[in-house]
C-alpha cells in the first residue's frame, strides 16, 4: 500500500467529507501551504450541490443558487475560476400559491415578517391584515435567549402571516416547521433587532435600513451550467495544487495519537497532524463517540428533514399557461403536496438557452415530519407534482422527461436552543487538539454560510502549532 514519508504525514490535514464545507476547508488549508487529503464516502464530491441533466438539458439537481449578498460563496466561485460564469436570475418575481390562487410575493419583508402591513394586501385576509397591524399596539415582548420565530411572529402579528408567508419561506430554506425553528439561528439579525425595538415592525424596518446600506447588486447568483459546477471546480483546484481527494472512501474510525490523529478507512489507516470533520451531524457523532462523548451526544440530537426534487421537461408549446416569474411557494396550511415550484427556464438564462424547444421546471416535496412522502416511488412523486402544477398553473401536458432526486436527511433542523447546542459542541471539540468540525449543521445551511464555516475550521487548524514529527508512516 502507498505510504507517506514522515514529513508529509507530519503536516498533513485530513478533511473528512467532500461537500462544499469540506472542499472549502481543504482548499483553504492547501492555499496556506499545508498538505491535504480529503476523504469522501460517496462516489462524487459536492453533496447537495449536484449538476445533472434532463432530456439533454443541463440542470441543477440540488441547490440552485448562492446568496450573493453574503460574499463567501461568490468569493470561492471566483477563486476557482468560475467568476465569468456567475449569473443573476433572469427574473426574481415569485408568487405564493395560496387559497387556490397565485398571489404576488410581497415586498418589504424579512423572511416573511413585514415592515409594512400594506404590502400584504391580496395575500392575507382582512382579519389577517388587522392582526399584523396590531403589533404596534402590543407591549414589548421578552424574547429571552431564543424563541421560535413562528410562535413569536404569531404572537405579535397573528398566525395568518406565519402560515401564509413565513412558513413557506422558511420551509424553502430548512424544510422545517417555523413554529419550532430558532429565530436566533435562522434570522439572527431580526432576532437582535427585536431585542432592541419595542415592536416587531420597527425591528424589521431596522434590519431593512441596515441592508439598504450594503452595496447594490442581485441578492442571488447562479452559475452557468449549474451550482453543481462549484464543488467540481474546487476539487479540480485542490488536485491541481497537489492535494489529494479520495472518493468511495468512508471513514470507519478516528483516534488520537501523541503526534496527531489516525483516520481508519476500508483502504487502511492514515496519519494526520490535524483533522477537519465536514460530515453531517450523525456520522460526526459516531466518529467522535470515543474521543468526545459530550460532543457526540449533542451532535446525535441534531435532527434532519428529507426532501425530494422533481425535475420535469415539457415541450415549450405545451406549457404556455405557465405565468411569468421564477416560480411559487406553497404554504403547508393549504394542504398541497408540493412546497414550491421553480420555473427553471424562466429563472435561469443558461437553462433557457440550453433547453431549445423544451421548458424545464421543478418541484420540491417534503418538510420536517413528512418523510413518508419520500417512501413513494418516483412515478408517484411525478404524478402528485403534475396534479399540483395542473391546479396551480394549468399544466395538462405530459412531460417528455422526468428526474427525481431524493435528499434523505439532507437538511439539518435549527430548533429553539440550536445556537446554544452549537456552542456546546464547539467547546467540547476545542478540547481535542488538531480537530475541528464544520458544515450545515452549525451556523447556516446556505452555501455562503457553509463555506464560511469551512474556512473558519481551516483557519483554526492553521493557527494550531504542528505536532512533533511522526515516526510511523501510513500502513
Amino acid at each position: 500500500m502507498n505510504t507517506d514519508n514522515v514529513d508529509t504525514a507530519r503536516g498533513r490535514v485530513v478533511v473528512i467529507g467532500g461537500g462544499i464545507a469540506g472542499l472549502a476547508a481543504a482548499h483553504r488549508v492547501l492555499r496556506a501551504g499545508r498538505s491535504v487529503t480529503l476523504l469522501e464516502a460517496a462516489g462524487r464530491v459536492g453533496g447537495k450541490l449536484h449538476a445533472g441533466e434532463i432530456a439533454g438539458v443541463p440542470v441543477d439537481l440540488g441547490a440552485e443558487s448562492i446568496l450573493a449578498r453574503r460574499p463567501e460563496g461568490v468569493e470561492l466561485a471566483r477563486a476557482v475560476g468560475l467568476g465569468d460564469r456567475l449569473q443573476p436570475p433572469a427574473t426574481a418575481t415569485a408568487s405564493v400559491w395560496t387559497r387556490d390562487a397565485l398571489r404576488p410575493m410581497p415586498k418589504g419583508h424579512v423572511m416573511g415578517v413585514p415592515g409594512d402591513p400594506g404590502a400584504l394586501a391580496g395575500l392575507l385576509s382582512g382579519e389577517g391584515l388587522s392582526a399584523v397591524a396590531r403589533d404596534r399596539e402590543l407591549p414589548p415582548a421578552e424574547l429571552g435567549d431564543d424563541v421560535a420565530i413562528g410562535a413569536y411572529v404569531a404572537e405579535r402579528m397573528g398566525r395568518e402571516i406565519v402560515d401564509r408567508l413565513v412558513e413557506p419561506l422558511l420551509g424553502g430554506v430548512y424544510a422545517g416547521d417555523s413554529y419550532r425553528i430558532s429565530m436566533k439561528a435562522a434570522v439572527p439579525k431580526l432576532f437582535e433587532a427585536a431585542r432592541r425595538h419595542t415592536t416587531l415592525t420597527d425591528a424589521v424596518r431596522a434590519v431593512q435600513a441596515a441592508a439598504a446600506q450594503a452595496p447594490a447588486g442581485p441578492a442571488f447568483a447562479g452559475i452557468a451550467g449549474g451550482i453543481g459546477r462549484l464543488p467540481l471546480a474546487v476539487a479540480e483546484a485542490i488536485t491541481a495544487a497537489g492535494g489529494e481527494i479520495r472518493t468511495d472512501t468512508p471513514v470507519r474510525g478516528l483516534s488520537r495519537r501523541p503526534d496527531g490523529w489516525e483516520v481508519r478507512t476500508d483502504r487502511g489507516a492514515l496519519r494526520a497532524a490535524a483533522v477537519i470533520l465536514a460530515t453531517p451531524a450523525r456520522p460526526t457523532a459516531e466518529l467522535l463517540a470515543a474521543e468526545s462523548p459530550a460532543a457526540a451526544a449533542e451532535l446525535a440530537a441534531v435532527e434532519y428533514a428529507s426532501m425530494a426534487l422533481v425535475t420535469l421537461a415539457f415541450r415549450r408549446a405545451d406549457v404556455a399557461s405557465v405565468p411569468a416569474g421564477s416560480g411559487f411557494l406553497v404554504p403547508p396550511v393549504d394542504g398541497r403536496t408540493i412546497k414550491a415550484s421553480t420555473f427553471s427556464s424562466r429563472k435561469w438564462g443558461w437553462v433557457d438557452e440550453g433547453a431549445g424547444d423544451l421548458f424545464v421546471l421543478r418541484t420540491s416535496i417534503g418538510r420536517y415530519g413528512e418523510e413518508e412522502y419520500l417512501d413513494r416511488d418516483d412515478a408517484d412523486l411525478v404524478a402528485v407534482s403534475l396534479r399540483d402544477l395542473g391546479d396551480a398553473v394549468g399544466i395538462a401536458a405530459k412531460p417528455v422527461a422526468t428526474e427525481v432526486t431524493r435528499w434523505t436527511g439532507g437538511l439539518p433542523q435549527y430548533p429553539v436552543g440550536h445556537p446554544a447546542r452549537v456552542a456546546r459542541i464547539r467547546r467540547a471539540v476545542a478540547a481535542l487538539p488538531g480537530l475541528r468540525v464544520c458544515g450545515a449543521a452549525y451556523d447556516g445551511v446556505g452555501i455562503p454560510a457553509v463555506v464560511a464555516d469551512g474556512w473558519r475550521a481551516a483557519d483554526e487548524i492553521l493557527a494550531t502549532p504542528t505536532p512533533a514529527p511522526s515516526t510511523v508512516s501510513d500502513e
